[in-house]
This record gives structure tokens, sequence and C-alpha cells, in this order.
């Protein structure tokens, strides 16, 4: 009579471990990374209601120089935090929008150019985006 073996041996148990260990450690930073570009669209998000303020004002003043935050329409800064967002200004049309310790304490930084000539009628904004939130893979420039 011959003896069939069953189970595992150390050998292929120690295998399946070491795979399991070299995809964690894959894993794991790059949820973190995700979870934090997660948490700043957050801080992104926020700053879309002054852009458009800013936007408005320019169309009504002709100049961003008058587009400061609680000015022309546009909101007032926010100085205490709203989720991700630690703090936001907006002085002559730039927004500058900061993070919570969450997200490192990142910068997002919108800053409007204008295009086009009065003459044609054609002014309008384009926005540039910078700050430290592009070095840390958080936005998009």
């Amino acid at each position: 009579m011959v003896k069939v073996q069953k189970g595992f041996t150390l050998i292929e148990l120690m295998i399946v471990i070491a795979i399991i260990g070299i995809l964690a450690a894959i894993a794991v930073p790059q949820y973190g990374q995700y979870t934090k570009r997660a948490k700043f669209s957050e801080v992104i998000t926020l700053t879309g209601s002054a852009k458009t303020a800013v936007s408005l004002c320019f169309q009504e003043e002709n100049d961003v120089a008058v587009c400061d935050g609680g000015a022309n329409g546009v909101p007032a800064d926010i100085v205490a935090p709203v989720g991700a967002l630690a703090s936001m200004t907006t002085v002559d049309g730039v927004i500058i929008a900061t993070g919570e310790t969450e997200v490192d304490g990142q910068t997002y930084v919108l800053t409007p150019t204008i295009t086009g000539t009065a003459a044609a009628g054609d002014r309008n904004l384009a926005w540039a985006i910078t700050g430290t939130c592009i070095a840390a893979n958080l936005c998009k420039p």
C-alpha cells in the first residue's frame, strides 16, 4: 500500500508568504499616495467658487487687480479649516489654497492671465496652476 502525502511543504508556504510580503510592500505606499490625492481633490474643489467669482469680477470690472477676497463678488478668504482645506486667500485674482496636515500642507495656486484684446472684445482669463502640490503629485498643472 502506497501512502499519499497531503498538504503543503514548508518551502511552498514560505514562497507564498514571500510573495504576499512583496505585494504588500508595493501596495501600501501606493494606497497612501492615492488617499492623499483623494483628500487633496477637496482642496481643488473648494477653489472652484473663488475661480468662478474671479472670472465674473474680471468680466464686470475689466481688471483682476480689484478681485480680492471679500470684494467685488469674490468670496471672503477662508481662514478656518474646512475639511482638507486649511486656508484660502484671493489677492489680485490669484487664489492660494493651503491643505491641512493630512495632505502635508501642500499649496494649490491658481493664477489668472488675461488673454485676447479689449479692442476685439475677446478678453478672457486663462488659469495657470502652480504650487507645491504638483511636485507632491497631488494635482496636475
